[in-house]
């Protein structure tokens, strides 16, 4: 079968591989129809990880069901379900604590797994025609037949949840003020979560004008550009002394305004603390903080030898001084990926205003350019097998 293989920095391609096959009894092989360029992948496409050449990329997967094996209950052949991009077992201790993000059990050494990424297990990405699915009875949710709200259900793989996750990570209440870092797939999904649990202001933060448009027009965020001037002025100016809660979703390879470089998003103008650090600023005494963008232990390319080992000059003592809470981690998707499905259904949510581009997969190495490359209007791209 084609699946979307990584050669090496900035460079990936459609190769043949071998199709998957039932390898426990609790597995299910998918035929893809609908698989998604993440930010996440962005990492490893760009070399700023320790991903190997050969893996296959694609955590965001959905599609019918070919194949079942003989100890899976509640799945069949032709149902049509989406995959968490986390891979949990759902019978260790944080599993049963809707911790699936963090489960003990499917990758040696460490703490969660997820398909076609580095460090998170020997499970082979779905940016491809066929994908394998392990424990299936608990990782699958099942959607109604057809191909109704195909591009609304694929986003519930990963960026709709963790969006949602980032403002359950902070707390944020009804008739509350929020400020998201980030106008990306997870970003904007945050501002739209925000919308839709009754944020009274959202602010959002990025330099990209097409991303803060559309947050303007579909989640009604107040867009804030960090290339015009600082962005903790500009929404403490908008907002009094801060808003109540924030949210990072951009993670360690952010740019600095402060910064030169020749493009961009040069990496001479990261800066992996300023986010966290504007969070720290924009949001009042006592508010909290939500931290879905990705941080990583080891980072070949990062500004300097602290960073290179996740290591970040926070302002520690100004987040004590104000007596802020923040929470971190990877999304544990199953924990909202039930409901968020149901309001899809009911007409009560539709992030598929978000989807830029739905390309063939022989596509995927112009797209991972284009979206790399930050270009006007590529938001979100989905691949079709």
């Amino acid at each position: 079968m084609e699946a979307v293989v990584y050669q090496g920095e900035h460079d990936v391609a459609v190769e043949e591989v071998d199709e998957p096959a039932i390898e426990h009894p609790n597995d299910v092989v998918v035929d893809i129809t609908t698989s998604c360029i993440c930010g996440s992948d962005l990492h490893m496409y760009e070399g700023r990880t320790d991903a190997e050449p050969g893996i296959v990329f694609g955590h965001e997967n959905m599609g019918i069901v070919e194949a079942v094996g003989d100890a899976v209950s509640t799945i069949e052949v032709g149902d049509r379900i989406v995959l968490p991009f986390n891979v949990a077992c759902g019978f260790c201790e944080n599993c049963e604590n809707n911790k699936t993000g963090f489960c003990t059990n499917v990758n040696e050494g460490f703490a969660g797994g997820a398909y076609g990424y580095v460090a998170m297990g020997p499970y082979q990405g779905g940016q491809a025609e066929k994908l394998r699915v392990p424990y299936a009875d608990f990782n699958a949710l099942q959607l109604p037949e057809g191909d109704e709200h195909e591009d609304s259900f694929a986003l519930l793989a990963d960026i709709f949840p963790t969006g949602w996750h980032g403002t359950r990570l902070a707390n944020l209440q009804p008739g509350e003020s929020i400020a998201i870092y980030g106008a990306g797939p997870v970003g904007t999904m945050a501002a739209y979560s925000a919308k839709l649990q009754g944020a009274s202001e959202i602010y959002i933060v990025d330099r990209v004008p097409s991303r803060l448009d559309l947050a303007e027009e579909h989640c009604d965020a107040h867009p804030i550009n960090f290339e015009e001037a600082d962005p903790v002025e500009q929404i403490k100016e908008a907002h009094g002394g801060g808003v109540d809660k924030g949210v990072d979703a951009v993670g360690y390879q952010a740019i600095d305004a402060d910064k030169e470089g020749d493009s961009a998003y040069d990496p001479a103008r990261e800066n992996p603390a300023i986010v966290l650090n504007n969070l720290i600023q924009t949001v009042r005494p006592t508010g909290q903080l939500g931290i879905v963008g990705l941080y990583v232990p080891s980072d070949p390319g990062a500004p300097d030898q602290m960073a290179g080992q996740g290591r970040l000059g926070i302002d520690f003592g100004k987040l004590f001084e104000k007596g802020q809470k923040l929470g971190t981690g990877q999304c544990d998707v199953k924990s909202y990926n039930r409901r968020l499905r149901d309001m899809i259904i009911e007409g009560r949510a539709d992030p598929s205003f978000y989807v830029s581009h739905r390309e063939p997969l022989s596509n995927a190495p112009e797209m991972y350019e284009r979206f790399d490359n930050r270009e006007e209007g590529v938001t979100k791209v989905l691949l079709e097998p």
